[in-house]
């Protein structure tokens, strides 16, 4: 590669990287109900992400004494694994000055750093397991990134969400992709995709349809919570028997724990 392309590759990665975190920003700064609302649903996503994690490190029998997550948000998920007594020594990075002084404030976590987007302020292997949960779909080059995190760490735990279906195919679920950074639109193939040219291949994997309370959270009505569980009991049933059919039709969320190829 050229030195002009090598500059031009660094400007549109700085770009890219300013731009999410002026997103963001944005969104860990919102009214104090709003800020609530929210924290409570990243705390119960956290759950889901907490249960993943465990399940893929107990199938190749991990245990890590050091955790590193790679965009932490306001550190929900970290501070559900210490819950849990799970993950060692917790450290978070985050993109953004607003969630890292978030995540800060959480006496679980040993340290919540800013960082770049591209290079982990880590050295190699300072790190059992790194996470990268629901990130790779918000950034430009996320076998980059993951090949950076799997430098500076044993093992690397990734989690999706499955995009390219039927249902996310509707305006107003591209839309709403768009409103919360999505710029990859995956599915199992494109993220196993992904994993490969970050140097990594899938150890263990697993598919959530998410459970009735992510579906019914929103939901301000009687009426809509019916819909919503209705809504839950659909995907959970074709999910079950027809897993193929399921990732076609509507949005699951991916979990694969991911080893260095050699």
């Amino acid at each position: 590669m050229s030195f002009l392309a090598i500059a031009v590759t660094i400007i549109v990665a700085m770009v890219d990287s300013a731009e999410l975190e002026r997103f963001y920003d944005k969104a860990y700064s919102k009214t104090p109900a709003e800020a609530a609302l929210y924290a409570r649903w990243r705390a119960l996503g956290a759950r889901g992400k907490a249960d993943h994690v465990i399940a893929l490190c107990g199938r190749t029998g991990r245990r890590p004494s050091s955790t590193l997550e790679v965009g932490c948000g306001d550190g929900a998920l970290l501070c559900e694994l210490h819950r849990r007594g799970f993950g060692g020594r917790l450290c978070g990075l985050e993109i953004t000055q607003a969630a890292v002084s978030i995540a800060r404030e959480r006496p679980e976590l040993e340290s919540v750093e800013l960082y770049d987007g591209l290079h982990l302020p880590h050295p190699d292997r300072a790190f059992e397991l790194g996470i990268l949960s629901h990130v790779l779909e918000h950034v430009p080059d996320p076998a980059a990134l993951l090949a950076e995190v799997a430098r500076a760490c044993d093992a690397v735990l990734v989690e999706v969400p499955l995009e390219a279906n039927l249902s996310a195919r509707r305006a107003a679920k591209r839309q709403h992709a768009a409103e919360v950074g999505h710029v990859q639109r995956l599915d199992r193939s494109a993220v196993h995709g992904i994993i490969a040219r970050g140097g990594l291949t899938v150890a263990c994997e697993l598919e959530d349809p998410l459970p009735a309370a992510v579906h019914r959270f929103f939901a301000s009505s009687g009426s809509a919570r019916a819909a919503a569980s209705a809504k839950w009991a659909l995907r959970a049933g074709v999910h079950s028997v027809a897993p193929a059919l399921a990732r076609r039709a509507f949005t699951l969320h991916y979990a694969c724990l991911c080893l260095p190829a050699e």
